[in-house]
């Protein structure tokens, strides 16, 4: 079987770091292109300077993996999608629900696979923790998701502007765990957000939830962290206490600690293929759905100006 040609849009740091060495190593796939009006790409695959210029004279591609800002994703997506081009979308998978409606759609006429690419329900640790969890009663979960912008966004101006999402940019990372690994449904009861004076999105955001069977959920979200960096979930069951931690790489049972390596990213790539050998979609819009109750209900706070 042909693998499949597929184009990295958006250059950037996470482009680089995992989607690259990804599909190197899946044989489902050939780097077919890259594209970027900054970065020079790979050395022996075409570049181009915009997903048009591909399109028009570049290469023939099956499918395209859109690494940009979330604001400008919709109109590279639906480019792509008018052509029958599969489409891998990073996450969050748009600024707004509706052009993820909307994409969808898409996907379905032309019949088109379009992936919603949540990256950490590949972690090692979530798989084995839905299993736990399916046969369990939840009483309370708490999620800690404390890091520095500094360290992990440096100079990203995107990301503090409309659409970008701010602390919610790594916080759906753990919305996207709890969603995949709790039995029940959660919903927003509340939300406090705290807005930099020179900002549009949120530094931090203290919030509230609860599952369809009433238990509580609390969220901490801060970029303002030092020093260790905190990536926990901890759900509290009739069976004892379950724990990931480091964004869901490492499961604490009652029984004990296991610690996987890392295979996000292959593991995507491995859903990816077979989404489009199958002809099939995987849109799941739960996260970002829990983002937007967040800005529709909660509270904001203005906090002190951030200057990176």
């Amino acid at each position: 079987m042909d693998p499949i040609r597929i184009a990295i849009v958006g250059m950037g740091k996470i482009a680089r770091d995992q989607h690259l060495p990804a599909i190197a190593g899946n044989r489902a796939f050939g780097l077919a292109a890259t594209v970027s009006p900054h970065d020079p790409g790979v050395e022996g695959v075409p570049h181009f300077a915009g997903l048009d210029d591909l399109l028009a004279s570049g290469p023939a591609v099956d499918a395209v993996a859109l690494c940009t800002p979330p604001q400008v994703r919709h109109d590279l997506a639906s480019s792509a999608l008018a052509r029958g081009i599969h489409v891998f979308l990073e996450k969050p998978p748009g600024a707004t629900l509706g052009e993820v409606a909307a994409l969808q759609a898409q996907a379905d006429k032309v019949g088109a696979s379009l992936f919603a690419a949540w990256h950490s329900r590949f972690a090692a640790g979530v798989a084995p923790a839905r299993a736990w969890l399916a046969e369990r009663t939840i009483e309370r979960v708490t999620i800690t998701w404390r890091e520095d912008v500094r360290v992990w966004h440096p100079g990203q101006a995107w990301i503090w502007e409309p659409g970008g999402l701010g602390v919610f940019d790594p916080g759906i990372n753990a919305l996207s765990i709890v969603t995949h690994i709790l039995p029940r449904p959660i919903f927003l009861r509340g939300a406090k957000l705290e807005i930099p004076a020179n900002r549009v999105a949120p530094i931090a955001a203290d919030m509230t939830f609860s599952d369809t069977g009433g238990a509580a959920l609390h969220m901490d979200l801060d970029w303002r962290q030092t020093g260790p960096q905190s990536w926990d979930i901890v759900v509290e069951t009739d069976a004892g206490t379950l724990k990931l931690s480091q964004g869901g790489a490492v499961l604490t049972l009652p029984t004990g600690t296991d610690h996987a390596e890392d295979h996000e990213y292959p593991a995507l790539y491995a859903r990816f293929a077979t989404l489009i050998r199958t002809g099939r979609s995987d849109v799941d819009v739960a996260p970002l759905r829990l983002v937007a109750d967040a800005f529709l209900r909660g509270t904001r706070v203005t906090t002190n100006p951030f200057v990176d």
